[in-house]
């Protein structure tokens, strides 16, 4: 099943995709290759999940900011590429989790982006290399960070 049917299947509209607050480009291709800048958790008001994990927010709510997180770049991706459809896999993503330094469960949170790409992409073409850090501080307070590099048909 394609990427864009398999959004349909399971019933996720993706959000209006995020514009960028700084000097970049949310996502630059180079050869078949598209490189994500970091998109953060933002929610459909256009405020932000703030928090730092393992203080004021749980593993849960941690994983649903980066599964917003991902929709996201997912969004970016459907905007610039046409179709989700041209995406061929996921080859990498760094997931950073702005985090107590006691706080050692990062690649759970970031499971949230991993397993929505996962379902919409496939075992196969949406599991890739990851990274899964913690930080104590990300823009604006957010919660999350991840970049992503995807190979697609151009």
């Amino acid at each position: 099943m394609n990427a864009e049917a398999k959004l349909k299947e399971l019933g996720i509209e993706l959000p209006t995709p995020p514009k960028p607050v700084g000097v970049y480009k949310p996502i630059v291709i180079a050869g078949n290759m598209a490189y994500l800048s970091g998109h953060g958790p933002l929610k459909p008001n256009k405020s932000l999940i703030t928090g730092r994990l393992g203080l004021d927010m749980d593993v849960e709510a941690g994983y649903e900011a980066a599964r917003l997180t991902g929709l996201g770049m997912l969004a970016t991706l459907q905007t610039h590429l046409g179709s989700l459809d041209k995406v061929t896999r996921l080859v990498k993503l760094l997931g950073l989790v702005r985090c107590t330094d006691g706080f050692d469960k990062q690649p759970a949170v970031i499971n949230g982006c991993s397993e929505l790409f996962r379902d919409v992409f496939g075992e196969d073409a949406g599991v890739a290399a990851r990274s899964a850090l913690g930080t104590n501080a990300l823009p604006g307070g957010i919660a999350v960070e991840i970049e992503a590099i995807f190979e697609v048909q151009v």
